[in-house]
């Protein structure tokens, strides 16, 4: 499937894209006191980069089509984005992911939004980095809200649609966006749940890999998958020990020995130290990570 034209479906509707990269990542502490989640690396690249990539594969690039929230540690995900996309920095707390759409409202102004959450890893091996979420604005009517999702071990379960799971994506009409207010809220009550009760809420399933990285075990697993088997170590790095299917980041040094683990840029692993399934940052902070 070819990814649709810049800004527009096949219904004409114009659509912008929105990424929700404004909370705090508590399930992550304390890797997250030191840096918000959107921006830590998966693969060494940070998952707002990653977003980004995956709407840039879509056409939609730039503040006028793609907007990006913040509020947690606020200055690090601005200072990140710079000119490639509209900010809006939510004062005091995050507003969750509905009010966050809320106080775009005006940004928005009349489109349909693809919406992402920034701390969704999705590789598709065939199609990356677009075509994946290119199915949900395929044949869009405009009207509909659409969600992306994976079938759920348990169909039934608390926070599933049409026996889905959610995986980090949705596509939403104008209509559903336009009364939203810039107050704390979340999409699920706001806008998917009254949509499925009106029977205009559909799943389109995506077939890829899907990790939401809220977890230190989901964000070791997710770094492990875009390594590969034979690991991933940044030309800058320093490894003098020995490395064993890790993620090795930019400037790291390594003296050690790791082992299917994440090592952040600039951090270092001592001669003598063993590391296995964990996330290393600095030289001081070991987060266990094994499931």
């Amino acid at each position: 499937m070819s990814p649709p034209a810049a800004g527009a479906t096949t219904a004409g509707v114009e659509v912008c894209a929105v990424v929700l990269a404004a909370g705090e990542g508590t399930r992550l502490r304390p890797l997250t006191e030191r840096v918000p989640k959107a921006l830590c690396p998966v693969g060494n690249v940070p998952l707002l980069d990653r977003a980004l990539a995956r709407l840039a594969g879509l056409g939609l690039t730039g503040p006028d089509r793609v907007a990006v929230n913040a509020c947690y540690l606020g200055d690090q995900v601005v200072a990140r984005v710079g000119d490639r996309a509209h900010l809006s920095v939510e004062p005091g707390d995050p507003l969750g992911t509905a009010g966050g759409l809320g106080r775009l409202r005006d940004w928005i102004a009349g489109r349909g939004v693809l919406v992402g959450n920034a701390d969704a890893y999705l590789a598709d091996p065939e199609t990356p980095p677009g075509p994946d979420v290119a199915a949900l604005l395929d044949g869009w009517d405009g009207r509909s809200v659409r969600l992306l999702g994976q079938p759920a071990d348990d169909p039934a379960a608390p926070g599933t649609f049409d026996g889905h799971r959610f995986v980090g994506f949705s596509l939403l009409p104008w209509r559903m966006v336009r009364d939203l207010p810039a107050t704390f809220g979340d999409l699920v009550r706001a806008v998917w749940r009254p949509a499925e009760a009106a029977g205009a809420l559909t799943v389109v399933p995506y077939r890829g890999t899907f990790y939401d990285t809220g977890t230190p075990a989901d964000y070791l697993a997710a770094n492990l998958h875009a390594a590969g088997p034979d690991g991933l170590v940044d030309p800058s790095a320093t490894v003098d020990g020995r490395v064993i299917r890790s993620v090795v980041g930019a400037g790291a040094r390594v003296h050690g020995t790791v082992d299917r683990s994440v090592i952040w840029p600039g951090a270092t692993v001592a001669a003598g130290e063993r590391l296995d399934r964990v996330v290393r940052a600095g030289a001081d902070l070991t987060v266990p990570a094994a499931r």
